[in-house]
């Protein structure tokens, strides 16, 4: 055994100190935004029913807080979203590694980011009146169905998005477009132009939903151009409605929670 003098001995336990916090960090992980987009897009189609949209849906729990009860780092939480807790409300999902990944992205993203509106208090009924007056969101959206589904149905929306998200949408659309609603312009062969919300695709076609409410199916050989648009088709807000206003509707839209919340034991 080679024995060390004290500066020597210092040095390498401040190596092991810093080694080993090199260690924990490395049990955490870097995402990109499309990580981060894609795993919001999971969470509200699977978990934000029985978690709720800001993370905190079950008792004891904060997802987004990063308040777990038996999970520390983000490998632990991607295995517990593929793998459930036996004996509790938190069930198994058959997601890849990858897709459970792009889930702990958008549970850090929510710890990290503001979770609530920037305005003042809203009032759902006065937001209800101006959804459907001033706003004219059922030109485009529905709402139980009432209203039209060239845009997302918001009927249970309440219960999908977090309240500064939709304030987001309202005031500053382009800033976040969804995978799920973004739309397509295609021209064909002899010189027409389609527009529709992009509703899947594959290598030979692709389906779309236009603003006649009508779905289209294309043949990709017989279109001359193809641009999946960055923008989204949303007005913004900002200058139509008043920051009150705003509030008012975002309070009605989180009003909207469909049949309700499941409750869990994560």
């Amino acid at each position: 055994m080679v024995k060390r003098s004290g500066a020597s001995a210092r040095a390498c336990g401040v190596a092991l100190v810093v080694g080993c916090a090199a260690i924990a960090l490395s049990a955490q992980h870097s995402y990109s935004p499309a990580d981060i987009e894609d795993g919001g897009r999971l969470y509200q189609a699977t978990c934000a029913r029985c978690h709720g949209p800001d993370g905190d849906g079950i008792s004891g729990v904060n997802l987004g807080r990063g308040q777990f009860r038996r999970v520390t780092t983000d490998d632990d939480i991607a295995r517990t979203i593929i793998s459930g807790i036996a004996g509790t409300g938190m069930p198994p999902n058959n997601f890849s590694a990858q897709e459970a990944g792009t889930i702990v992205a958008y549970l850090r993203s929510m710890a990290t980011a503001a979770s609530q509106p920037s305005g003042p208090q809203g009032d759902a009924a006065r937001g209800q009146a101006i959804f459907e007056g001033k706003g004219q969101c059922f030109t485009c959206h529905g709402v139980n169905g009432r209203g039209a589904r060239s845009g997302p149905d918001l009927g249970d929306v309440g219960l999908l998005r977090r309240g500064v998200e939709l304030e987001r949408a309202i005031v500053d659309p382009d800033r976040e477009v969804l995978a799920d609603f973004r739309w397509v312009r295609a021209v064909s062969r002899d010189g027409a132009t389609i527009r529709g919300r992009l509703l899947n695709q594959d290598i030979f076609t692709l389906q779309l939903f236009d603003s006649s409410e009508r779905l289209i199916s294309l043949q990709k050989s017989t279109l001359r151009e193809l641009e999946i648009l960055k923008n989204s088709t949303m007005p913004s807000y900002r200058a139509t409605l008043s920051a009150q206003e705003v509030a008012d509707v975002v309070s009605y839209l989180r009003s909207l929670k469909g049949i309700g919340m499941k409750n869990g034991n994560e």
